[in-house]
């Protein structure tokens, strides 16, 4: 059987996430406008396919919400020039670590970004 494996992704956010919502605004508070509105996950699924999932409001069998509500309401396109040279982990943890690592990195670089 093989080994799950997991990518971090980027996806460009349309800049009104950064007027609309208080919270994305707040924790971004090194944005100077600039740069674009991202938000940066972690899939076991291919990017494209997690982008859909998020753009539909995704529910799980169960009906609890695995999408993020500003990525269905502000999502635009993946940036893969953000994250196609991370290559893919086999564990969970690591993944999330990426994902937090990046997402940070890029807030220094000046882009607005949403994480969890």
């Amino acid at each position: 059987m093989p080994k799950t494996t997991y990518r971090v992704y980027v996806i460009e956010l349309s800049k009104r996430v950064f007027t609309d919502n208080i919270k994305f605004r707040t924790a971004n508070p090194q944005f100077n406008g600039v740069l674009q509105c991202l938000y940066v996950g972690m899939t076991s699924k291919k990017p494209k396919e997690r982008f859909e999932q998020h753009k539909k409001g995704y529910r799980n069998r169960k009906g609890y919400k695995l999408s993020s509500n500003i990525v269905e309401k502000y999502g635009m396109y993946l940036r893969p020039s953000l994250y196609n040279h991370i290559k893919p982990v086999f564990s969970r943890t690591e993944a999330l670590d990426l994902e937090e690592k990046l997402a940070l990195e890029l807030r220094r670089q000046r882009y607005a970004v949403w994480y969890n």
